[in-house]
């Protein structure tokens, strides 16, 4: 069996390549950067060839530069929406029977302070909510036409291996260093706002999970808990000893993007799933650079 794995550089593909290896899955890591094997998601002639010389079993679509900046807008088209369509039409000519999961995200659903599910309504609030709900649309489309696309909507989910601009690392990283002497301080927009911090590797087996069902074809990936961002502060310093109050600094005229994003993840834990990495083993873990 083989998975082709698009957007393999980043903390999900790590966690889905190496769980396809447990397997016997044979992983094919693809990203335009990094130690893998180098494709474009949207250049149609390179998926195209990809899909054709492999007929894969499974095929996964996690590229995307995860922000919702405006300035990002042309890169999330190109890789998220164009992307979709270009592993689509691939597999529908070339390779029908692969199971292809595509990646939704709970920031294209209309938020209202509660637990978002999966047959919420869509909000185009942002170029990143444009793109996924496009992507979305598209997976329905071929999967009228006999393909078993799959989406799964994440949630906020941590590694070791998150991007340093992402807050979890961002303070894990700013903690390890006052841990070793220095005196800095941590900008933060709000301490209250509240999220999801479920392990990488967790929602990697969720994606597994819900790509190997018959009749399932969308639903939220997440822990369905939430926790503020002092929470994790208070988590972080904990283990070096230190008040993190001492430490934080409020950016001034901040406006959060939500105050409030967490999952209802009643259908995907009816598939068996849930996470095993608690929040505080999720911390120790990141402040103790374990993978």
């Amino acid at each position: 069996m083989k998975a082709v794995i698009f957007g393999a550089n980043g903390q999900d593909g790590y966690y889905l390549t190496r769980l396809c290896q447990k397997k016997d899955i044979e992983a094919i890591p693809i990203s335009r950067s990094g130690d893998l094997y180098h494709a474009d998601v949207s250049n149609y002639e390179e998926v195209e060839q990809l899909i054709r010389y492999h007929t894969p079993n499974y095929v996964f679509h996690l590229a995307a530069n995860s922000t919702t900046r405006h300035n990002a807008l042309f890169e999330n088209h190109a890789t998220i929406a164009t992307g979709t369509l270009n592993i689509l039409e691939a597999v529908y000519k070339y390779s029908p029977g692969t199971r292809v999961f595509v990646t939704g995200s709970g920031l294209q659903f209309e938020n209202k302070g509660e637990a978002i599910t999966e047959n919420d309504q869509f909000v185009a609030n942002s170029p990143y909510s444009i793109a996924r709900i496009q992507s979305v649309y598209a997976a329905r489309y071929y999967r009228s036409l006999g393909l078993k696309t799959y989406v799964g909507y994440l949630f906020h989910h941590e590694s070791t291996l998150r991007k340093p601009h992402h807050i979890s690392k961002k303070i894990v990283l700013a903690t390890q260093r006052i841990a070793q002497g220095s005196n800095e301080l941590i900008e933060i927009g709000d301490v209250t706002a509240q999220k999801e911090w479920t392990f990488a590797g967790d929602v990697a087996a969720g994606i597994f999970t819900l790509i190997n069902q018959e009749n399932i074809f969308e639903t939220v990936i997440g822990s369905g808990i939430a926790y503020s961002i002092e929470n994790w502060l208070e988590e972080c310093f904990s283990l070096i000893g230190k008040d993190w109050q001492n430490y934080v600094k409020a950016i001034d005229d901040y406006h959060a993007e939500y105050s409030f994003l967490v999952s209802q993840p009643k259908t995907i834990n009816s598939l068996g799933w849930l996470p095993i990495v608690k929040f505080s083993d999720l911390s120790a873990m990141m402040m103790n650079n374990v993978i």
